[in-house]
């Protein structure tokens, strides 16, 4: 009978080991799926890059734009262009407008994805928006750039070469929801 303790403490101390170690796997699986995420572009996450290529190919690609805001932000919010015709490895600039049609001064973060998935390693953004919080007053409204290229990659792969339409599409949430943190985690890149 005196094993049994020693056999009990030995079950209890593995269950520990077991548990911190599912604890610090859960801390750790935030940072690796971001860096995932950037790496392979997986769930349309974009690129972000420092510029352009320096020189853009003949052949073009349709990117379209989206735009949606939250409930629980009185903004209206809105692409200037519905879709673009680009070269691939050009740089480009689109817009969006916000206007913030409450009646408090509200601060959004905007979330982003492009589809089709696979497109996502091959969408880089230079300067965006998204990037940074964005305050706007009671009425305010403000014109929102966001600066980027398809990477001339894309031709080269064999799941992205066929793509002929990107969608680029961004959401904006109050900066203090809670569903804006889970979101953002593979777009902080």
């Amino acid at each position: 009978m005196a094993a049994l303790p020693s056999k009990n403490l030995r079950v209890a101390l593995i269950a520990a080991g077991v548990f911190v170690g599912m604890i610090g796997l859960s801390y750790a699986a935030v940072p690796f799926y971001k860096a995932f995420c950037k790496a392979t572009g997986f769930g349309g996450t974009t690129q972000r890059a420092e510029k352009a290529p320096d020189k853009a190919t003949d052949q073009f690609i349709m990117v379209r734009f989206d735009a949606n805001t939250s409930s629980g932000l009185p903004w209206e919010f809105h692409p200037r262009q519905n879709v673009m015709k680009v070269k691939i490895g050009e740089q480009n600039m689109a817009y969006y407008d916000a206007r913030n049609i409450g009646s408090n001064t509200n601060t959004g973060t905007a979330v982003f994805n492009v589809s089709p998935a696979s497109a996502g390693a091959f969408f880089d953004k230079i300067q965006c928006f998204c990037f940074t919080k964005q305050t706007l007053k009671a009425g305010q409204a403000e014109e929102l750039p966001v600066s980027f290229f398809v990477d001339p990659a894309l031709l080269d792969d064999a799941d992205a070469r066929n793509i002929k339409e990107i969608t680029l599409s961004y959401t904006f949430y109050p900066a203090t929801d809670p569903a804006v943190q889970s979101k953002s985690v593979a777009n902080s890149n």
